[in-house]
């Protein structure tokens, strides 16, 4: 008899359609369905789950729930959400996503390092004027959290030749990147960032970590690069900053609210570069293997995967 593995979802149903498409060849040893097909009957056959952006209650009705297998980096959402519950959570840990991520920091901050917002502003007033550019190695880039997409995209920014530093909540040893942690760290780090890219996750302790007095410390005309989530800026702060011309420009890839309302200030400020959501987008291919070998682990071999720490959320 087949394990029975069900797919929580709130996705668009053409969504689902794509990664059950993705998911059922690998998962050919076991049955999945959707929530919505399955059985109330079957509700307690329910062992583990697979899930992206799950609708939470759907998940308390599976009473014999042990833990359930996230198709996404990001968890803090469902962490939240299931504080008082005794199942656990798997991640996606994807080397597919943390080489995604990687480029994708490092293509945003050649963006800023080559000054490409500023060649199109000039680009539409008809401008042509050279600017002088510094030595990468003068460029100091800081990047905070240094889970695998934080260490990915460290070590390539400083295989690509910039002055990388690094922060993150609890000490770590990087052979040739400085590393940091501590309040009082991170303040003196913001003065020497000419780039600030954060990849931390969402917890209450860095929920609002940068509103306007922890902004106002970055160095003079420094850039702002967030990949993590929107809770962690202030982004009218970060604005009000961008205006006053004491920040130079900011990408941002993350919003409360996604997709971003159209009547959002964000949209027309000339120096905030906005993008969908899509520095490091889940590959369903490598993450539906991933899925699959976790799940194959626990059912064959009885071994848990690894899983979330519901306090630090991550």
């Amino acid at each position: 008899m087949k394990h029975l593995i069900v797919f929580v979802s709130s996705l668009e149903e053409e969504v689902n359609i794509l990664w059950l498409e993705h998911l059922k060849p690998v998962f050919k040893n076991y049955e999945i369905v959707l929530f919505k097909d399955l059985k109330e009957e079957n509700y307690k056959q329910i062992e583990v789950a697979i899930v992206a952006n799950p609708n939470v209650q759907e998940l308390l009705n599976l009473k014999n729930l042990k833990w359930v297998q996230s198709l996404w980096a990001g968890v803090e959402k469902l962490v939240n959400e299931i504080e008082a519950t005794d199942f656990n959570i798997s991640r996606m840990i994807d080397k597919n996503m943390s080489d995604v991520m990687s480029d994708s920091v490092l293509a945003w901050s050649f963006y800023l390092y080559k000054d490409m917002p500023l060649y199109k502003k000039q680009q539409n007033q008809t401008l042509w004027i050279e600017h002088e550019i510094k030595e990468k190695s003068e460029i100091t880039i800081t990047v905070l959290g240094l889970g695998e997409l934080g260490l990915a995209s460290a070590l390539k920014l400083k295989y690509n030749g910039f002055n990388v530093k690094s922060w993150s909540r609890s000490k770590k040893e990087i052979e040739g990147i400085s590393t940091y942690c501590g309040n009082d760290a991170l303040e003196e780090l913001l003065k020497q960032s000419d780039i600030l890219i954060s990849l931390l996750p969402l917890s209450k302790e860095t929920k609002n970590l940068f509103d306007q007095k922890k902004l106002k410390l970055l160095k003079k005309n420094a850039s702002v690069i967030n990949f993590s989530r929107a809770a962690i800026f202030d982004y009218k702060a970060l604005a009000l900053l961008l205006d006053k011309k004491h920040l130079k420009h900011a990408v941002l890839d993350v919003f409360e609210e996604e997709p971003l309302a159209k009547e959002s200030f964000l949209w027309k400020h000339e120096d905030i570069t906005i993008l969908p959501h899509i520095s490091a987008p889940t590959n369903k291919k490598t993450a539906s293997r991933i899925a699959y070998e976790n799940i194959n682990e626990y059912f064959v071999n009885n071994k848990e995967p690894l899983f979330v720490d519901k306090n630090k959320g991550y």
